[in-house]
């Protein structure tokens, strides 16, 4: 059984489920915890530990909050 830490974090008032899963013994992989039926398209953030991988995830999405939305 692959290990899985799930994190909350609330950013820019959105609430975020984050999962941290281990691809090797010193490297984990976290992305948005995926629920059914909604697609989803964020690439994955990586870190030594399950926490360092969510900080990476969770920075970069208070980075994209500040941007604001994606323009065409």
């Amino acid at each position: 059984m692959i290990p899985v830490r799930r994190f909350q974090h609330v950013i820019a008032g959105c609430v975020y489920d984050i999962e941290a899963s281990r691809v090797r013994e010193d490297r984990w992989r976290a992305q948005i915890a995926r629920t059914p039926g909604v697609p989803t398209a964020m690439m994955p953030f990586y870190g030594r530990t399950p926490d360092e991988a969510a900080t990476h995830l969770c920075e970069w999405l208070t980075r994209a909050h500040r941007l604001g939305p994606a323009r065409s």
